[in-house]
């Protein structure tokens, strides 16, 4: 494929795969924005500080739990930030042991069930009535979203733990070794493939592609976000999040490992270096760069912007300028999830189980609630005023708010 002008300075495709040392392997207890860096290299056994206290505060919400369920088997240590998928009005959750499921978002009625042995941690992603998952493998699997019944499968040679995207007729599938591949939606054949090159060290975790009238975006771990043609794959534009700075690999971690959210003709990415990039989508311009990021996704309200950063930080930024609204600090090492924006508070989870809701306007702590004993990896989801969690155990939870 011939690349756009404006990138004619990007290193062609790996022949060759590339070692990616994760930070998985460095740290188990750090799998998404690495708060316990510090000492990792030294001779100091120390035991690391502990995570902050829950502070106390007088509760402006009252989230009430509606219903739950067991998908199988979760990911446990694996890091693949494993999450559900809400769409026509139903819930789509798998695990790495135990298939996928379909549910009523508003009963959690089961609608229906895949059972698979693949170790399935790639999704699911939905669309134009697919729901497509991966595999630590490199499996694809398509099913039918009204039925569960299986369309077809195929075979990548990388682990896939983002979710695919589904629109445009295909399904668009990103693996672990930088490759982004388009597959017919309807009969699974490869329509095209594209390569980034990933660096030797990057924060352990990816996520889906982002779609658009005919384009791809996709952040990747280099710092930048790539516009693609959804057709054929062509690179449109390439913008730098963060750049890969500093003495060592550690200091030069740059990933953009929360997938960007287009809201209108705007694209926001944030980067685990922390700065948050706002773009036009379809030129590629920016438009204003904040010097507050994260790893994962970003929380989009109507007025404000939500991250959550490194240092376990949740920063509020306005949607004009990208200055800092509130911040709170009062979680640090609590290894919070990303952000959702559910009503006027933004819901952030954690790695004890609980969910911490903060008002959009200040910041301030308004709700807490314990899903259960297992660490909260993956970003919630909302839709129609609920909001689904599912923690590394397998365990989904649906939560309302009330005043």
């Amino acid at each position: 494929m011939n690349a756009a002008s404006k990138l004619s300075t990007i290193r062609p495709p790996a022949r060759q795969l590339v070692v990616r040392v994760s930070v998985l392997l460095l740290c188990a207890t750090a799998l998404v924005g690495c708060s316990t860096m510090k000492g990792w290299f030294s001779s100091d056994k120390k035991k690391a500080a502990a995570p902050a206290a829950l502070v106390e505060f007088q509760p402006s919400a009252q989230p009430s739990r509606i219903w739950s369920a067991n998908v199988g088997k979760g990911e446990g240590k694996i890091g693949a930030r494993q999450g559900p998928v809400i769409a026509n009005g139903k819930v789509f959750a798998a695990a790495v042991k135990g298939g996928v499921h379909a549910y009523d978002l508003q009963s959690g009625a089961k609608v229906w069930s895949y059972p698979s042995k693949l170790r399935l941690t790639g999704g699911p992603g939905v669309g134009e009535g697919v729901v497509a998952v991966g595999s630590l493998d490199g499996d694809v699997v398509a099913l039918d979203a009204d039925t569960g019944s299986e369309k077809w499968t195929a075979k990548l040679g990388n682990e896939i733990i983002a979710a695919p995207a589904v629109g445009m007729g295909m399904v668009f599938v990103r693996s672990n070794d930088g490759r982004i591949t388009a597959f017919d939606a309807a009969s699974g054949e490869r329509r095209w493939f594209w390569n980034h090159d990933v660096p030797m060290l990057s924060v352990r975790g990816n996520d889906t592609p982002v779609l658009g009238p005919g384009y791809l975006f996709v952040g990747n771990d280099d710092g930048t976000v790539v516009a693609l043609s959804a057709n054929d794959g062509r690179p449109l534009w390439e913008e730098s999040v963060a750049q890969q700075e500093g003495r060592t690999e550690l200091s030069r971690m740059a990933d953009v490992d929360g997938a960007p959210v287009l809201d209108g003709t705007s694209l926001y990415a944030t980067s685990y270096k922390g700065k948050t990039i706002a773009i036009d989508a379809p030129s590629g311009q920016p438009m204003w760069i904040s010097d507050h990021g994260g790893p994962g996704r970003i929380g989009v309200g109507p007025n404000v912007l939500v991250v959550s950063d490194s240092a376990d930080k949740v920063v509020g930024l306005y949607k004009t300028g990208g200055s800092a609204m509130w911040t709170q600090p009062a979680m640090t090492r609590r290894n919070l999830t990303a952000p959702a924006i559910q009503g006027d508070y933004a819901v952030v989870g954690d790695l004890d189980g609980y969910l911490h809701w903060l008002s959009l306007d200040t910041g301030e702590f308004a709700a807490r609630t314990r899903v259960g004993r297992d660490r909260l990896l993956s970003a919630p989801r909302v839709a129609d005023g609920i909001l689904v969690v599912q923690d590394v155990g397998g365990k989904l939870s649906a939560y309302r708010l009330g005043q």
